[in-house]
């Protein structure tokens, strides 16, 4: 079991955001799991490369394949919430230092350099970087600015039951005295939302909604404060 090592990052918005970081046995467990999906990809890409292809279209073929399986984290981290197939059954998740999503340039850099942490053999620099940092980052994640936490899942009676929220119609919703410094608070908070617990997730939209309720005009009352968000910011886009 290992020990939680947490980290609190300030939000724009005045709340502290608690991450929980991940350690070192729940990240090598993570990344046995990809491997192995990687090791299978390679064995596909070559019997299908070198026995129904052959000759140079096929080695060629190979080598790019290698170079995608090298690169296998860069489309889960950015389209599937920093998620590969290993950290999602890990409940692992990597983010920005400010605890936003991973985009491509960030996902590019800290993969790109996964072999520096190879060295000289068996992760042995990404092992002691993980150990040694304060964050628990390999030196992908120092240069790349990013983290590996773990999805904290609140006790089951604290997840109250969220009554269904009746279509919202937005097409009347006057939101042209929201400033793009609020809009930007919102989108934040929309981008992020996944990573907070169940009582700071609440508040934070509660004190979002509140102080945009009265710049907004032709809003209906009833509206959850993160519905009211989300249509906020569809409006907003389309305007």
């Amino acid at each position: 079991m290992e020990l939680e090592d947490r980290i609190v990052i300030a939000t724009p918005e005045g709340l502290e955001l608690q991450l929980v970081l991940a350690g070192v046995g729940s990240r090598f467990i993570a990344a046995v799991i990809d491997l192995t999906i990687q090791l299978l990809l390679i064995v596909l890409a070559a019997l299908v490369a070198l026995a129904l292809i052959g000759g140079f279209a096929g080695e060629a073929l190979f080598y790019i394949a290698l170079f995608a399986a090298y690169l296998y984290d860069v489309p889960f981290e950015v389209l599937a919430s920093g998620r590969t197939p290993g950290k999602r059954l890990t409940h692992l998740r990597v983010v920005r230092d400010g605890g936003g999503p991973v985009n491509l340039t960030a996902s590019f850099i800290r993969n790109l350099l996964r072999f520096v942490d190879f060295l000289p053999s068996a992760y042995l620099v990404g092992l002691a970087s993980i150990l040694i940092s304060k964050s628990n980052r390999r030196l992908g994640d120092l240069a790349a600015g990013t983290l590996v936490i773990r999805d904290v899942t609140p006790p089951s009676d604290t997840l109250a039951p969220v009554a269904a929220q009746p279509r919202v119609d937005s097409s009347g919703w006057d939101v042209s005295a929201v400033s793009n410094e609020e809009m930007a608070a919102i989108r934040r908070f929309l981008q992020r939302r996944v990573t907070l617990d169940q009582r700071p997730r609440r508040e934070l939209a509660h004190r979002l909604e509140q102080g945009l309720r009265a710049k907004v005009s032709g809003a209906p009352e009833g509206l959850s404060a993160e519905v009211f968000l989300e249509e906020l910011a569809r409006v907003k886009a389309t305007r």
